[in-house]
């Protein structure tokens, strides 16, 4: 004699413990974006921080996706609820097609953020990634064991109620193949969405609660004419994806109105090693303050090699994304720019670590939230434009700063 199953065997556990996992995760995230703040373990920079404040983290730049997922994983949660023998046939098949929609739409959604992370942000966040995974190994399960729940005739016993499909049913079958693609075609609604429906820039504004010092053009790295009509300071770190994108606007927005912009470059370190109000350290940003030195002694060596050197720094290689230069080369390009003499010189000048103190100076009075920063006057704002238009609406509309 076969002994009773139990009604909630380990896969039924699994399915409600991980519909509970997904929907603590992603209700996380989703209360994050809507409350804002700081997500723990996320420093100002960091991996998780860029895919979290990027536009792909919300539909048309309004509902967050965090949100959507947290809907998702609440259905999965309450489904699990009625798989066991004691809930009727038809509710119990109808629960399990719920599920087979919900988890194929959780697990097409992994596949489209994983390549958004990748390929398009260039960071993964560890929590996004977590949420994922939970969709993929719900999407398995499920689908492992929905063909014999699915079986038009019903079960004799609760112990075959409970037993996973058998080779013979068919571990693919067409009933649970069905529901299945209909949720990886939701998840691939969603991604035409947000591609379709580009989310608009986005930026975060306010005002200095204290003077900020004034800025000698003439005596800092500038892009731009020094007697420019608007000098904005930016705040960036050359580790930093987001400052990156940033950087390649700047030549432009100069060059559309010559002589009434100008921009003044801060390396500002995410590292606590020369910026004491950054919370703590990540690995992106460990060689953050030599960067800046290294940058900076370019600049006093041979000023009229500081472009080329900065726009090397954030410049991809050819035919691959852009990656943060490393150490050893980077000490190697000022070397070739500046000369070996030079560099050593220039980093022994104090005015280096005085520039650098400057800028994380008005990072820290600006409230310390995030690179890259824009300043002017006692206006700051942390901007993500898509393109040299959005930026210039930008620094008008956030800073003042009167465009043609």
């Amino acid at each position: 004699m076969t002994p009773p199953c139990p009604s909630w065997p380990w896969w039924r556990r699994a399915v409600t413990g991980l519909g509970a996992a997904g929907l603590a995760l992603s209700g996380y995230l989703g209360w994050h974006h809507i409350a804002g703040g700081t997500v723990i373990g996320c420093v100002a920079g960091s991996s998780c921080d860029l895919v979290l404040g990027s536009r792909w983290s919300a539909i048309g730049g309004v509902l967050p996706v965090s949100g959507l997922a947290a809907g998702v994983y609440l259905a999965v949660l309450l489904a699990s609820f009625y798989l066991g023998p004691a809930t009727e046939a038809p509710v119990r098949r109808l629960a399990w097609r719920a599920l087979l929609v919900l988890t194929g739409a959780a697990a097409g959604s992994a596949v489209w953020f994983t390549i958004v992370q990748k390929w398009m942000i260039g960071a993964f966040c560890p929590y996004c990634m977590a949420t994922h995974l939970t969709g993929v190994l719900l999407a398995g399960l499920v689908f492992w064991h929905a063909p014999g729940q699915l079986a038009p005739e019903p079960a004799a016993t609760p112990e075959q109620t409970l037993a996973p499909p058998s080779p013979a049913r068919g571990r693919v079958a067409w009933s649970a193949a069905g529901p299945a693609l209909a949720g990886v075609a939701l998840s691939g609604l969603m991604a035409v969405a947000q591609v379709a429906f580009a989310p608009a820039a986005f930026s975060r504004a306010g005002e200095a609660p204290s003077v900020l010092p004034a800025i000698n053009p003439r005596a800092v790295p500038l892009i731009g004419p020094p007697d420019a009509r608007h000098v904005v300071s930016v705040l960036f770190d050359y580790n930093c994806p987001h400052c990156q994108r940033l950087h390649a606007m700047l030549d432009e927005a100069v060059a559309r109105d010559p002589g009434r912009l100008a921009f003044a470059l801060f390396p500002v370190p995410l590292n606590t090693g020369c910026n004491p109000f950054v919370a703590r350290n990540t690995a992106a940003f460990k060689d953050s303050c030599e960067l800046a030195r290294l940058a900076l002694a370019v600049w006093v060596a041979r000023r009229e090699a500081f472009a080329e050197f900065d726009r090397w720094m954030f410049s991809p290689e050819p035919g691959h994304l852009w990656r943060p230069r490393d150490l050893a080369a980077v000490k190697a390009k000022a070397a070739e720019l500046a000369g070996q003499a030079r560099l050593e010189a220039a980093l022994a000048d104090p005015w280096i670590d005085r520039h650098v103190q400057a800028g994380v100076g008005i990072f820290g009075a600006t409230g310390g939230n995030a690179v890259p920063e824009l300043v002017f006057g006692p206006h700051w704002t942390t901007p993500e434009p898509k393109d040299t238009d959005d930026l210039l609406a930008m620094l008008q509309a956030n800073l003042g700063v009167t465009m043609p």
